[in-house]
């Protein structure tokens, strides 16, 4: 099979070429013992088959990240029989430093020059031919995002690979040998610098037209208001996403009710046991409501931050809360990921998607979860309401919020540094894009793809933990005593106890990591004792809960002390199942996911632990 391999900076399009040469037909895991992103894919072209590999998107070869060193050995080691390198053709000069590091490789390669759609916009034409004779490789002149010109590199690569043209130039590197190791990094960089001015002489002409900003930029970049305008922006993006997967929910939200009756009576005729009724008759339909779900959420969050990230809106935003975010060792495009995970953590997750490398996006996952999304608002007012009164409600909401900045920064101490070392940390450096009009094709090409690779993955994973949870909450008589979680809880409770938690609020809280929507219909049944906890977790939405018998119920079984803990736990654990499965598809990473959910788990225990404790002294 034909080897290819695509090379490239952050935001070159890489990304987008490899998915629109491959489509579907793509492996995504990690490279062996690093926390690296590896993607795999391939094509058919005239009854030859190609492999592509998308290498980690870094800024050089200088071997400083463990992107840079996995790039570097793959094309060293003569792993693809040609490299096609993308440079941004808006931004040449500085895209170009990549190429000046691979020059020095003696390796067959192309030159794609990408967003000649952007370079345009801002008056700028590019020489080409001139720059493909001074090189010696062919160069093309290319815009990934439009669908377009896909034959014409294909044909290219296939010229290439029988009839390959490598480098015939590359920079200086004869330096004094006596320069000390900062002054020996300086003269390298000046020397490739010197090189593409040498080589882009006459090669890129501009118009001299001078760009100025609009007024709408000048709002967006003030220091206060441009960070409130971004919010705004990024929170109707929520919205917007939400209306997207509307129809779709609507309509896999029938499956249950349309499946359920039909199935458990054709079961029940066949005198099937009650437990398989019921994992066929009720599992199953709501798990495939939950993934379509989901799958649905992810389309539209993809449409939304594609749509953002084409037009040059997330550069902005990028901009405007790198300083902050760079405290907890992201970049300032985290900003959108983690506003959305107040919606959906869902959608927060698979945002991360704009990340410019693997331990970023991980990084940014794992602190995404950090926000309690809109399903712990609706409950934890009403569980406050039944212990405190209006005030302390608002100060257990207050508590929330000011602990969710607390965790962040946990997070970004605990694993930081392996996910994004320090040394790999800098500031963002950027040319602020024009604004340019969205390719809606690939947008929504792209959106499926990963959409209907979320609903493949997610089916998977839901089913196997919902059967687990299943197994654990079913009870034949309805009654919450007679199932595994309740033996499992009271077995367990003098442990919970020292938590901060009685059986009944910790098998809420486990309940909570499978739905928080399941919150109160699992309180109602292990307290009021009224439904099957099973039914709860999927059929949460359709349950009425009697909140008013419940308090009375609560407020007479525990303490304001254990139910204040409870609210805690509940809020900073798991997000849901689906986050889970989500965080699992985006990080590709079964270990980074175990380890994310392990931490959030202990760490809510923990909080549980010491809220409880401190609020036994006051509250008795």
């Amino acid at each position: 099979m034909n080897r290819i391999a695509l090379l490239g900076q952050p935001n070159s399009g890489k990304s987008t070429v490899f998915n629109q040469l491959t489509g579907s037909r793509q492996h995504v895991g990690n490279w062996p013992g690093k926390t690296v992103e590896k993607k795999d894919g391939t094509y058919s072209y005239k009854d030859a088959q190609y492999m592509v590999t998308d290498l980690p998107g870094s800024y050089g070869l200088s071997g400083n990240s463990d992107e840079e060193i996995i790039t570097e050995r793959f094309i060293k080691g003569g792993e693809a029989d040609l490299i096609c390198v993308l440079v941004d053709s808006s931004q040449l000069e500085r895209s170009m430093y990549m190429l000046a590091d691979f020059a020095g490789m003696d390796v067959p390669a192309i030159l794609i020059l990408n967003m000649m759609d952007v370079a345009a916009v801002q008056g700028k034409k590019i020489n080409e031919k001139l720059l493909s004779e001074r090189l010696g490789i062919p160069v093309l002149p290319f815009t990934a995002a439009d669908g377009k010109g896909y034959e014409d590199l294909k044909t290219l690569i296939e010229q290439e690979l029988k009839h390959p043209h490598k480098l015939v130039t590359k920079p200086d590197t004869a330096l004094e040998e006596n320069l000390k190791a900062e002054e020996r990094m300086v003269a390298e960089g000046n020397s490739k610098y010197a090189w593409i001015s040498k080589l882009l002489d006459g090669v890129m002409i501009s118009s001299g037209k001078e760009f100025k900003l609009s007024k709408f930029d000048n709002l967006l970049l003030k220091p206060f208001w441009g960070k409130i305008v971004t919010i705004g922006i990024i929170l109707v993006g929520f919205l917007a996403a939400m209306l997207i997967m509307s129809p779709f929910m609507s309509v896999a939200g029938m499956l249950p009710k349309l499946l359920g009756k039909p199935i458990a009576d054709l079961l029940g005729g066949l005198h099937v046991h009650p437990w398989l009724v019921s994992v066929f008759s009720l599992l199953l339909p709501n798990t495939l409501y939950f993934c379509i779900s989901m799958a649905a959420f992810v389309f539209g969050v993809n449409i939304v931050f594609g749509f953002l990230e084409e037009i040059g809106f997330l550069a902005r935003a990028a901009y405007q809360f790198d300083g902050a975010l760079s405290k907890l060792g992201l970049q300032g495009k985290a900003v959108a990921p983690i506003l959305m995970g107040m919606g959906c953590t869902i959608g927060g997750a698979s945002g991360t998607r704009v990340m410019d490398n693997w331990g970023q996006k991980m990084l940014t996952m794992m602190v995404v979860w950090a926000v309690p999304c809109a399903s712990i608002w609706s409950i934890i007012p009403v569980i406050s309401g039944m212990f405190f009164p209006a005030w302390g409600t608002a100060l257990v909401c207050l508590g929330i919020i000011v602990y969710i900045f607390v965790l962040m920064f946990i997070v970004s101490k605990v694993f930081g540094g392996r996910l994004v070392p320090e040394g790999s940390r800098s500031g963002m450096i950027m040319e602020l894009p024009p604004y340019h009009k969205a390719h809606w094709k690939y947008i929504i090409k792209e959106a499926w793809i990963k959409c209907f690779d979320m609903f493949k993955r997610a089916l998977k994973t839901v089913t196997l933990v919902s059967v687990i949870f299943w197994i654990f909450s079913f009870s034949p008589s309805g009654n919450v005593e007679s199932s595994l979680l309740y033996k499992v809880g009271t077995f367990i409770e003098p442990v919970t106890k020292f938590f901060g938690m009685g059986w009944q609020t910790f098998m809420a809280f486990i309940s909570a990591a499978f739905a928080k929507e399941a919150v109160l219909g699992t309180l109602n049944a292990v307290f009021a004792g009224q439904s099957n906890v099973a039914d709860v977790a999927f059929n949460a939405s359709s349950l009425g809960v009697d909140k008013a018998a419940l308090s009375a119920v609560m407020t007479q079984t525990i303490s304001q002390a254990e139910a204040l803990a409870f609210m805690f736990a509940c809020t900073f654990s798991v997000p849901c199942l689906m986050a889970l499965s989500t965080t699992y598809k985006e990080s590709h990473s079964f270990a980074w996911t175990a380890k994310t959910a392990g931490f959030y788990v202990g760490a809510s225990l923990v909080l549980s632990c010491i809220v409880y404790h401190i609020a036994s002294l006051f509250m008795g």
